[in-house]
């Protein structure tokens, strides 16, 4: 069977379902937990940067018309390049910007801002505004910018800090990474612990689909266990399902039965009339009563072997009943002196009825016993979970193949000098198909027939 066509598992559906809602769930919370670290990081960057600004502010005086910035303690900012600076600038002509007082870390290199940036300062002085630039060495820089003024000069300067941002941004990712491996650790976590509940959770319903195979296989005859109160309204109806088909069975048993008694007392008067006056009629009347009585025993037995294979529950154990039809059939042969060699797994089982195995087996091994010259082989042995093979062989003369076809036919004898009435294979197969097996003719590697029989197979 394709996937396409594969039948939807309950199991799997449940999984599936909590294994998505799951992932969602998980990724959605890694994104809220790493922008959250993200933006708190980010807030603790920009208040170092405040407080360089605020340090600028406070110490920053005029002196003969010059800005003269404080003395800053960070070290940071007296190495060249190295990713802290701060810088105090004016406004130019044309929107743009001039620097006057710059950290030693700039060197000959100055901070850029951009021109919304520039815009924004000049219409909002005194609000810190912070924005992502480039630095000296094309390395991403956090920055912020502020506009005031200072005693003693007219013209307003504008405060700037900025900082490497690399570190930040390399933390948040260790930061992103970190979470995923344990929400995926955790998704994983869940995943399992769903499968274990959802197995837990439906273990009832796989005992119950147990049990009812048990009842098919004819292990048992009724459902038994206890069941959550889910499926106990379940459980009731399929044991009274059960027993209803059984009584069904029943009845049709008895039908059978009435039938068969009320069409053969009738023939049975017939035939004995007709015996008692001789003549043109009476052979007329007692050759189509005898074909009628052969057609009601031919279809009351399919009737009787399709009401049993129907029946659930019914099982017969192989070895025991050829253990039993071997020795018989060997006195019934005692003439030719045969001998019938059997074998059977211990823990073989016929799904069906005792007296219809007999009647199979039996029918065949007499068959084969009639017509071998004194060797009988008959096996049987499991092909299947649900079938296993009846294999009758003999040492007689065989059979061609293009007539292997006329011995199933009712009635049919190929020789006429042999005992018999000729049903016997018939009766077989009629008896076969009836429990969905099969009958088949071949070659026998002893030189004669060999009769292969496909069975429903019960579990031991």
């Amino acid at each position: 069977m394709s996937a396409a066509r594969r039948r939807p598992s309950l199991v799997r559906r449940l999984v599936i379902l909590a294994a998505g809602w799951s992932a969602v769930a998980l990724l959605v919370t890694g994104i809220l937990l790493t922008t959250a670290f993200h933006q708190a990081s980010l807030r603790r960057f920009d208040l170092v940067l405040s407080d360089v600004t605020q340090g600028l502010l406070a110490g920053s005086t005029v002196q003969d018309g010059q800005v003269v910035a404080p003395l800053l303690t960070d070290a940071r900012a007296l190495r060249v390049y190295s990713g802290r600076y701060w810088q105090i600038a004016e406004h130019a002509p044309g929107g743009r910007m001039r620097p006057l007082v710059r950290s030693r870390s700039l060197f000959d290199q100055e901070l850029p801002v951009p021109g919304e940036v520039l815009a924004s300062i000049a219409a909002d002085p005194g609000k810190e505004f912070y924005y992502d630039t480039r630095g000296p060495l094309g390395q991403p820089l956090r920055a912020m910018a502020m506009q005031v003024s200072l005693p003693g000069r007219a013209a307003p300067v504008i405060l700037m800090a900025a900082e490497d941002r690399s570190p930040l941004d390399a933390e948040a990712r260790r930061f992103a990474y970190l979470t995923a491996g344990a929400l995926v650790m955790l998704g994983a976590g869940i995943l399992i612990a769903v499968m274990v509940q959802v197995r837990v959770g439906l273990r009832p319903l796989f005992d119950l689909r147990r049990a009812i195979a048990d009842v098919r296989k004819g292990k048992t005859d009724r459902l038994a266990g206890d069941y959550p109160e889910e499926l106990e309204p379940l459980a009731a109806e399929l044991n009274a399902l059960i027993v209803h088909n059984q009584e069904v069975v029943e009845r049709q048993r008895t039908h059978v039965g009435n039938l068969a008694h009320a069409l053969k007392t009738p023939l049975s008067v017939m035939l004995t009339e007709a015996h008692q006056t001789p003549g043109s009629l009476s052979e007329v009347v007692s050759h189509q009563a005898e074909l009628m009585r052969g057609q009601v025993d031919h279809h009351l037995r399919r009737a009787r072997a399709a009401a049993r294979a129907q029946a659930p529950g019914e099982r017969t154990q192989v070895e025991p009943v050829l253990d039993e039809l071997a020795p018989t059939i060997e006195r019934v042969c005692m003439p030719k002196d045969v001998v019938i060699d059997w074998r059977a797994p211990e823990d073989l089982w016929f799904r069906g009825e005792r007296q219809d195995l007999l009647e199979i087996a039996g029918n065949v091994i007499e068959n084969a016993g009639k017509w071998c010259k004194g060797k009988v082989r008959v096996t049987a042995a499991p092909v299947s979970p649900e079938r296993f093979t009846l294999v009758v062989e003999d040492d007689g003369p065989g059979l061609p193949p293009e007539r292997r076809g006329e011995v199933l036919k009712r009635g049919a004898r190929l020789d006429e000098s042999a005992p018999g009435s000729g049903l016997g294979l018939a009766i077989v197969d009629e008896l076969a198909r009836a429990y969905g097996g099969e009958l088949t003719l071949g070659d026998s590697a002893m030189g004669g027939l060999k009769v292969e029989l496909t069975l429903p197979r019960a579990e031991a």
